[in-house]
Parts: C-alpha cells; sequence; structure tokens
C-alpha cells in the first residue's frame, strides 16, 4: 500500500521513513514532503491510502488537511505524527484518531499500521472534525465530543450525556441521559481507557462504568448496587464502594 510522509523535519522525515521501510513491509513510501501544500500534490499524484501527517508545521497545520479535498475525495486514512502534550493527546483518544508521539517508536508504529491495515471504513472526515473541535476547545471536557463506533456508523456524544457503559464480552452498551441506548463494538476496557482522564466516571464493577454525576442510590442490600437516573441500575464491587463513596463525597 502507498503512504506519504509530511513532515517540515527533514531528520523526522527520514527517520519515519527508514522505521516504515524497516518495520511496515506493507507500506511503500512514495514521497517525502516538507509542508502541507507539498503534501496536497503528492497525495494528488501518487492516490497513497496512507498519510503520516506531521500536525504542528509552519504555514498550514496538518489539521487543515480537509480544507484541500472535497468530502469525496478523501479516501486516505492519516496516522498523526505529534509531540504534543498529554492534554492534547486526550483529543486524540476521544476522537478515534491514530497519532505517533515523537521521538516514534517501531512498536507504536507497527501497532497504528496495523490498526489501520484491518479498518473496513473510511471515516476520517468525522474523527478529523471532532479532532479540530476538540483540540480547539480548551474550556474542558464538558465541551468535548466522544467518538463512539457502532457497527458501520460513528456517533459523537457530549461525555456528559452517558450515565453507564455496561461491558458485554466485546461490545459494549452505552445508556444516556435521554434515556436512549446504544450498543458499541468496543469493550469495556477501551471506554475505561477512553475516559480515564475525565473524573465523573468510574468503574464500579468488571461490566460497569457509571458517571457519578447520575448516582441517586447506594443500595448495600443483594450483593450492593447503584441507582442511577432513568432507572438504570449499575452492579459494584465490594472492593469499589469504598472508593466511590469517598470520591463522590
Amino acid at each position: 500500500m502507498k503512504c506519504i510522509i509530511i513532515d517540515d523535519e527533514p531528520k523526522a522525515r527520514k527517520l519515519l521513513q527508514a522505521v516504515v521501510e524497516d518495520y511496515c513491509k506493507e507500506l511503500s513510501v512514495e514521497a517525502l514532503c516538507e509542508d502541507l501544500p507539498s503534501g496536497i500534490k503528492a497525495i494528488k499524484k501518487h492516490k497513497p491510502q496512507l498519510i503520516f501527517l506531521d500536525i504542528e508545521m509552519p504555514g498550514h497545520s496538518g489539521l487543515e488537511i480537509l480544507d484541500f479535498f472535497d468530502e469525496d475525495e478523501v479516501n486516505f486514512n492519516i496516522i498523526f505524527t505529534t509531540a504534543y502534550n498529554d492534554y492534547a493527546i486526550q483529543a486524540f483518544k476521544l476522537s478515534a484518531i491514530d497519532y505517533l508521539l515523537k521521538p516514534i517508536q517501531h512498536t507504536q508504529l507497527v501497532d497504528a499500521v496495523n490498526r489501520f491495515l484491518k479498518k473496513e471504513e473510511n471515516q476520517h472526515n468525522q474523527k478529523l472534525k471532532a479532532l479540530k473541535e476538540n483540540l480547539n476547545n480548551t474550556s474542558g471536557w464538558e465541551n468535548k465530543k466522544i467518538t463512539v463506533p457502532s457497527a458501520q456508523t460513528l456517533h459523537f456524544y457530549n461525555p456528559n450525556d452517558i450515565v453507564m457503559i455496561k461491558g458485554e464480552a466485546a461490545y459494549s452498551d452505552l445508556y444516556f441521559k435521554d434515556g436512549t441506548k446504544l450498543l458499541a463494538s468496543r469493550n469495556l476496557k477501551h471506554f475505561e481507557d477512553l475516559l480515564e482522564n475525565i473524573p465523573v466516571f468510574f468503574r464500579t464493577h468488571k461490566s460497569y462504568i457509571v458517571n457519578t454525576n447520575y448516582i441517586k442510590q447506594y443500595i448495600k442490600s443483594d450483593g450492593g448496587y447503584l441507582q442511577l437516573i432513568n432507572n438504570i441500575t449499575a452492579g459494584i464491587s465490594p472492593d469499589r464502594s469504598d472508593e466511590l463513596l469517598k470520591k463522590i463525597s
């Protein structure tokens, strides 16, 4: 598969090319580009399936790439390369966008490329729009969006709309404060990692993550369980009850 590297740092371009050629034999590096305009020309010429794209470049940010294409022309995937801090990395996670932290490690690269190779759908337009909104929004997690895949569709939600997440093997049921429910094609561990920096979410049990804003009661009978809004109930493990009570107090 064809790929292109866009990065304003010559050493970074060469290093990434070397790592790709050594560890990702499925990929062929077609062009090395020093800025977004030259990268756009290379994309239109070579028609790559994958682009390694630096975000912070002089002139144009990598996030502006969608501004140069019509929606039906975006038939490539993007893996961002970035030296962003932890706060911005959370925006990548919430938006379900793949990224490589500089300096790039080959194991990180291989994992990201394998995820790209396994993808059956190209939904980068929606993901990039969510990423731009999350990165530009510095007012806190309350106004960001979480990307939730379900079958062949991506859904975008404010995290505070989620009341509870219940794990069901490789899938998860998301319960929302408006009373609706969604079956997501991700396991509970995925959501635990995704929401780890959002303080209102707490894993109460091997099968449940709850939004502590919506807890109405903690019932100690029948092994212990939580009563949430909309008559939603969640299990709670005995070893987690003290930590939960401390957290919400």
